[in-house]
């Protein structure tokens, strides 16, 4: 038997929950499924977040089973990207990497009935992953004036100093369990995520609001048109699909790249400075 244990977040494993199988509501990109290996996790049950580009919404379950870890990821339309008590209450699962299904997971079979399976089965820590390169870093030429562009593969990276500053962080858009708290930690001038292609009830853009609220300009990008779980592919290859209305006032738009959207924001952060 096995310690069974629901989150919001994989980035809310802990070094405590090594062996355990895991329900964590996170999208299973390759970031996602190289935390849940970096904390030993026995097995853990991820959210697609609508497969999207080069199906790297499962990357991070194909990860897994690459070093023999069970894995398996939910239907974004069947329950809320972000929300680990709605996965376990009306998650399917849409996908299953072999080791998981040699354990008895399959395609079709409720989350809470899966989660129960990997509670019963005899779990080992996951071995540790190889290192993920450049999982945060600044991109200087993008920025101006002052004003920095960093990019990250998971927004948990965002920190104090990326105050004022323009964020694209490869996460889906959606809150933590509906808790706007958890719509970023620090107050940036734009943020742009995934949109998860947006699944059930809108969770997977569900940040956008709340940031706006905050006076944050907040941007999704078309999991289509960029990988989940890659800040790099992100900024380079992602199209806007959704902004919020403080995004739009100061030039963001959908249809537009993610790399023109980020150079309008840049810019409206120089102006909005200047003016003062």
């Amino acid at each position: 038997m096995s310690e069974q244990v629901v989150l919001d977040s994989v980035t809310h494993l802990t070094e405590a929950h090594r062996g355990c199988a895991a329900l964590c509501a996170s999208h299973g990109g390759l970031y996602a499924g190289y935390y849940a290996a970096k904390m030993g996790v026995g097995a853990v049950i991820l959210n697609d977040a609508g497969i999207g580009r080069d199906c790297a919404g499962i990357a991070g379950v194909k990860l897994l089973d690459d070093l023999g870890t069970p894995a398996a990821a939910m239907s974004s339309r069947s329950a809320r990207i972000g929300d680990g008590a709605d996965g376990l209450e009306r998650g399917r699962l849409s996908y299953v990497n072999p080791t998981a299904e040699r354990l008895g997971l399959e395609i079709g079979q409720s989350c809470r009935a899966a989660l129960g399976i990997l509670g019963r089965a005899e779990l080992i820590a996951s071995p540790p992953p190889a290192p993920l390169d450049e999982a945060r870093f600044e991109l200087a030429e993008a920025g101006a004036d002052g004003v920095k562009v960093v990019i990250m593969d998971s927004i948990s990276l965002v920190g104090p100093a990326d105050d004022g500053h323009v964020v694209v962080a490869a996460s889906h858009g959606g809150l933590l369990g509906g808790r706007q708290e958890t719509a970023i930690k620090f107050p940036v001038y734009a943020v742009v995520t995934c949109d998860a292609d947006r699944g059930i009830d809108d969770a997977g853009i569900s940040r956008l609001p709340v940031l706006d609220a905050r006076g944050i300009a907040g941007a999704c990008v078309s999991v289509f048109s960029a990988r989940i779980g890659d800040g790099r592919s992100v900024y380079q290859d992602g199209i806007i699909s959704v902004v919020n209305r403080k995004a739009e006032k100061r030039g963001g738009h959908v249809g537009q790249s993610c790399r023109d959207f980020v150079t309008a924001m840049v810019d409206a952060r120089i102006r909005g400075r200047n003016a003062i």
